[in-house]
């Protein structure tokens, strides 16, 4: 074809959380292949991937066990579903594997092709259980502003971003609680602790508001990811989780991207000391090399939901590829690489180099904020520091240093006004420095532009 690929791209691709002035503006990255934590476009030009891919592909774009654990199942079974009372070999190791490897001493765990759609069984799996136990009105869901859950019907209306309103979402019955992000939202004078105490009073003072049986769960990512890297305050958990006991509301922990080492522990609940009702996990899981999400059931909903479904005899509910056959068995590799392969301690090995990376950033006027925990971190770019005041929207601020990072040969990503990194596992410590020294180079060019 005579035309470009990024032409091509644009003539009869629909984008996805894309800004598309800089589409127009400078076109699509294609790309062809990637190595370790690199991507190679068509032009041959190579990036250093710091986004995992989307936080996912956390053991680089060309692990060989990884792929030789979907060759192998390819050619052995390549395709099933979990319907009618059967499912692959691979499905019930890897069920097997994930509550072995999960916080609950027992469960059940039921699959989906994504985290939006795992978050989207869980809350079906709420409505099912308040209807068979006699109390249909427990259907509202609580999350936090700038949360991220997904973008099915469902989760979008669980997601606590303005941008679905153009979806006319959310859905009545979905309440967003204030952002745990003690830097932008604490008071003049409140401490971190006063914060924390806030927000468990605000969370008292809503389910007294709409009625403990009226709320189906409350859900919440251990660190909030797409919604900026927002880590929880210290003793978030702690306080809220008593609550939700007292009034009977199971607390979900939605682990899409914390799960499977994000945070330095294996899940996000263990790095912040509480145990869950249950675990949606997806991303990590397969390290980005297959789609799959799991609802990972503790033992009370598992029981729960059990009776439930004997009481109909079936869960009406599933997905064609659910418990795909090789996207468990990349899962039970990925998961055999990062508690046993290396990965893990990999990870924890690299994260007091990030850290310090980004604590160095920060001292940049116009970086208000540093934040992260474990290999996931932000920066958050502010017009004044002293004020926390960000730049005028119509700068596109963030799109213009992650774009001027990608004409380094960096990939990072934008999230309003912050840079966000979450570095590949497999990534070295000269890798990091490179990653740090074009962030930096794209930072220093882009506000000598803006102010």
């Amino acid at each position: 074809m005579s035309q470009s690929w990024d032409a091509r791209a644009d003539a009869h691709s629909f984008y996805g959380f894309t800004d598309l002035p800089t589409i127009h503006d400078r076109g699509t990255v294609v790309l062809t292949h990637g190595h370790g934590p690199y991507v190679v476009d068509v032009n041959g030009r190579q990036y250093l991937d710091a986004n995992s891919g989307l936080w996912n592909m956390v053991a680089g774009f060309d692990h060989p066990a990884l792929t030789q654990a979907a060759q192998a199942q390819f050619a052995r079974f390549p395709g099933y579903h979990a319907f009618f009372g059967r499912m692959s070999d691979q499905t019930v190791m890897l069920s097997e594997k994930l509550i072995e490897v999960s916080p609950f001493e027992r469960g059940k765990v039921f699959y989906t092709n994504s985290g939006s759609e795992a978050n989207d069984t869980m809350v079906k799996m709420l409505w099912m259980l308040g209807i068979s136990e006699g109390a249909p009105q427990r259907k509202k869901i609580i999350t936090r502003k700038n949360g991220y859950h997904g973008v099915t019907v469902v989760s979008a209306s669980m997601t606590g971003k303005p941008y679905n309103s153009v979806f006319g979402l959310p859905l009545d019955g979905f309440i967003h609680l204030t952002c745990p992000h003690y830097w932008r939202e604490g008071q003049d004078g409140e401490t971190e602790a006063a914060f924390t105490t806030r927000l468990a009073a605000e969370l008292e003072d809503v389910i007294a508001r709409e009625g403990a049986d009226t709320i189906a769960a409350f859900f919440a990512e251990p660190v909030i990811g797409a919604g900026g890297v927002i880590p929880s305050p210290d003793g978030y958990f702690q306080a809220v989780q008593p609550i939700l006991k007292k009034h009977g509301i199971p607390l979900i922990a939605d682990e899409v991207i914390c799960g499977f080492g994000r945070t330095g522990s294996v899940w996000g609940c263990q790095t912040y000391d509480f145990i869950p009702d249950a675990i949606i996990s997806s991303k990590a899981l397969t390290a980005g090399y297959f789609p799959m999400g799991a609802v990972i059931l503790g033992p009370d909903l598992s029981d729960r939901l059990q009776h439930a479904a004997d009481m109909m005899e079936e869960f009406p509910h599933g997905f064609t590829a659910s418990g795909h056959p090789v996207g468990c068995a990349i899962a039970l590799k990925s998961i055999e690489l990062i508690l046993e392969g290396g990965l893990l301690e990999q990870a924890q090995a690299l994260i007091p180099r990030f850290e310090a990376g980004l604590e160095a950033l920060s001292h940049n006027s116009n970086i208000g904020e540093w934040r992260g925990k474990g290999l996931m971190g932000a920066l958050e770019a502010v017009a004044d520091k002293a004020s926390k005041t960000p730049f005028d929207g119509s700068l596109s601020v963030s799109e213009r240093i992650a774009n001027t990072c990608t004409d380094h040969g960096l990939i990072c990503r934008p999230l309003g006004q912050s840079i966000v990194l979450c570095p590949p596992f497999i990534m070295t410590t000269a890798q990091m420095d490179e990653m740090f020294e074009k962030l930096e180079a794209s930072l220093k060019k882009v506000f000598a532009e803006v102010t």
